[in-house]
């Protein structure tokens, strides 16, 4: 893995981080909601950065959908301890023994609240699909994007982010690239506030 910058961004308070892989044509699931495209690569490359992000998240919002996927995977998937989780349903889903986790049907506002004030300080991870992601970008409620590009091309699919209307330009703070071809991008939402872009 080579990088242009090790250390992950630093905010002054907690944020709110879309975490997410897509393939290069900009889809996080092909269109069946499949992700062998994705399981294929591996975790081995990407695992210290990703334990590095998680260190910093307190709390966790997602879909029905990601949801059911993490579930399928069977109980050893589920790697998130007690950290409290939201994930947005309107039908009745099945706990997993020992986790901390909310079924709402609250306006992403609500959830978003809720969901800072529980992370203790620490940033709220907004895991998917993109949907829910695209809720909170429209919203305003979303600070920062964390996108790992696979080398690999679907046609169709999932969107990434299927937001409403065109966002400002995002900020890039970092990009991190690794041996499988992949490549990370940070970016921040937003305003563009100056040439801070990390080469």
């Amino acid at each position: 893995m080579t990088t242009a910058h090790d250390s992950a961004p630093t905010p002054a308070s907690a944020v709110t981080q879309y975490y997410v892989a897509s393939s290069l044509d900009g889809f996080i699931a092909d269109p069946h909601d499949n992700l062998d495209w994705l399981l294929q690569f591996g975790f081995d490359d990407f695992q210290e950065h990703y334990d590095r992000f998680l260190a910093d998240v307190g709390a966790l919002v997602m879909g029905a959908a990601t949801y059911e996927f993490v579930l399928g995977e069977g109980p050893e998937a589920w790697t998130y301890g007690t950290m409290p989780v939201w994930v947005l349903t309107h039908r009745e889903l099945p706990s997993v023994e020992g986790a901390n986790i909310v079924f709402s049907a609250e306006p992403v506002e609500t959830v978003h609240r809720d969901a800072l004030a529980a992370a203790g300080g620490k940033n709220v991870w907004v895991m998917g699909g993109g949907d829910v992601a695209a809720q909170f970008a429209d919203r305003g409620l979303l600070d920062e994007i964390w996108l790992s590009v696979m080398p690999i091309v679907l046609g169709a699919g999932k969107p990434l982010l299927p937001v409403a209307s065109i966002s400002r330009p995002l900020e890039l703070v970092r990009t991190t690239s690794f041996d499988l071809g992949a490549i990370e991008l940070v970016y921040r939402l937003g305003q563009r506030s100056g040439p801070e872009v990390l080469r």
